[in-house]
């Protein structure tokens, strides 16, 4: 970890925050803010809001640039095999495709800085805040909440993408005593995620929050999701994490809070309704201060916006993977579901055909325009992160694991199946085996392109077939789109290249890459 520039982007991040989310004048007007440090940062309340405001910044690196006609997120989808590209242009997003990346690839050294970035700035909260004084202790609490439940969510990603990786849990100098730290055991990593969010969840949260700032409902639903990921690969913890994954989305499940599915694929990417109803957790876009970024998957260079031609194709679904949906699934229907195949005219003119199906799912209509409305040019719309229906999958799947279907589980997949109009088969057509995989199929229909399917993968050791339906072995299972194979390497990530020259104490590098 390059604990120099962490600080730097840090502080940057933090400035940042200031100018753009609070007015903070009468603060930053206390002391020359050229000498700005931690030690005289950390006075007023108003410090430790524009600090939290700089960890909820900082993880917007998921939709960062990484290179020509690509963005970070691109890691997470391009490796599944449900997408292709239409462009050449970016060597290392094509690595991702065809399953050749290396400690090189721009994204896997991204995500690396981005996590960490995070998580330096989650730990100054953490260290800081609870010196403030006079501080409320309900805000404190929160913000602290808010903080741990960050890190959380940074190590949860780091953890499954290269295993063993360094836990650093207190702000670093480079006279820090673990300034260069060796990676931890997965096993340890876990229990800090889980430690971590425990602390959240009894952090006074509301229990949704609009505007965006992490809620009770979120903590318990990447809970719920941690437990999940532990009971599967590489843990196998098994019945006792199926269990509490069953038990903490039960919670929200059974929750008087309002959350609940949409009734439309659409309002799942209208602007307006971000934060609300099924959106539990989301990171946060706004025009004024960076707009979303999955704009990659916009068709390569067609007039499907305000801007005329644009947009790269560098993320566009397989043919193999969009023709997997069944019959009359509502997901795959132009213009209504998680797809289209035709669009207007510069945003908002005559209709024409787009040639084949691309992802509507991240398409921001109030942005783009649509028929007879010119679109804001404002893209406002938020990332999804955690969403109802993940919440009732994670139940379906993990009390199954325990007891077998029965009416609740099938309830919950029903859900899922219902607003896709899709018949469901009655209870006593399932057993254990059969019903696991039917979630399984929904969860890589449902929550396509969201950065979730790759880590089902790995957690699995399983991967769908779009060709027989059924589940093949994750080594050995050809990605349609470039006919690669998946190989034992690709259950971990390599390490960056530099950083491990930075910083020897990460060697060796994760098996099967080559160290430089």
């Amino acid at each position: 970890m390059k604990s120099k520039n962490i600080q730097l982007y840090l502080w940057a991040a933090l400035l940042l925050a200031c100018s753009m989310t609070f007015s903070c004048s009468g603060f930053l007007d206390e002391e020359d803010p050229s000498n700005l440090t931690p030690e005289g940062f950390y006075t007023i309340p108003d410090h430790a809001e524009a600090a939290i405001a700089a960890a909820y910044d900082n993880t917007r690196f998921y939709g960062g640039g990484a290179g020509i006609f690509s963005s970070n997120w691109q890691l997470l989808e391009a490796p599944t095999g449900t997408s292709t590209t239409e462009t050449a242009q970016n060597s290392d997003l094509n690595n991702l495709y065809s399953l050749t990346y290396d400690g090189n690839t721009g994204h896997v050294i991204n995500w690396w800085q981005g996590i960490y970035r995070l998580v330096a700035q989650c730990n100054l909260v953490l260290d800081k805040v609870p010196g403030i004084t006079p501080m409320d202790e309900a805000q404190k609490t929160r913000i602290l909440g808010e903080a741990k439940f960050l890190r959380a969510w940074a190590y949860f990603y780091a953890v499954r993408l290269w295993g063993d990786v360094p836990l650093v849990l207190m702000p670093q100098t480079a006279s820090s005593e673990d300034f260069s730290p060796e990676r931890t055991g997965q096993e340890v990593v876990y229990a800090q995620i889980v430690n971590d969010l425990k602390d959240a969840e009894t952090a006074g949260l509301p229990w949704t929050d609009q505007s965006g700032r992490v809620s009770t409902a979120a903590v318990k639903g990447l809970m719920s999701k941690v437990y999940l990921t532990m009971a599967g690969f590489p843990l196998n913890k098994g019945q006792e994490y199926y269990q509490l994954a069953a038990a903490k989305s039960k919670e929200i499940i059974d929750s008087p809070g309002g959350i609940a599915l949409f009734d439309t694929y659409k309002e799942v990417h209208d602007e307006n309704l971000g934060n609300t109803k099924e959106h539990i957790f989301s990171i946060q876009y706004n025009d004024l201060v960076a707009s979303n970024p999955m704009t990659n998957m916009f068709p390569n260079f067609k007039p499907i916006s305000y801007r005329g031609p644009s947009g790269t194709g560098s993320t566009v679904p397989t043919s193999s993977f969009y023709n997997s949906f069944e019959t009359g699934d509502k997901r795959t229907v132009n213009q209504e579901g998680y797809f289209y195949t035709t669009y207007y005219t510069n945003g908002s003119e005559d209709e024409f055909d787009l040639g084949a199906p691309y992802i509507f799912k991240h398409f921001n209509i109030a942005a783009n325009g649509t028929s007879g409305v010119p679109g804001t040019a404002k893209d406002n719309l938020n990332v999804p992160i955690l969403r109802y229906a993940e919440i009732l999958l994670i139940y379906a799947e993990a009390q199954n694991e325990v007891s077998g279907p029965n009416q609740a589980t099938l309830d919950a997949l029903k859900q899922i199946r219902d607003r896709a109009g899709l018949n469901t088969l009655p209870l006593s057509e399932y057993s254990k085996e059969s019903f696991r995989e039917a979630v399984w199929k929904e969860r890589w229909h449902e929550l396509c392109y969201e950065g979730k399917t790759w880590f089902d993968m790995v957690r699995l050791r399983k991967v769908f077939n779009e060709t027989t339906k059924g589940f093949d072995d994750f080594v050995g299972h050809k990605n349609l789109g470039s006919n690669e194979s998946l190989q034992e390497k690709h259950l971990l990530f390599p390490l960056g290249v530099q950083e491990m020259l930075n910083n020897p104490n990460l060697r060796p590098q994760n098996p099967g890459y080559p160290t430089m």
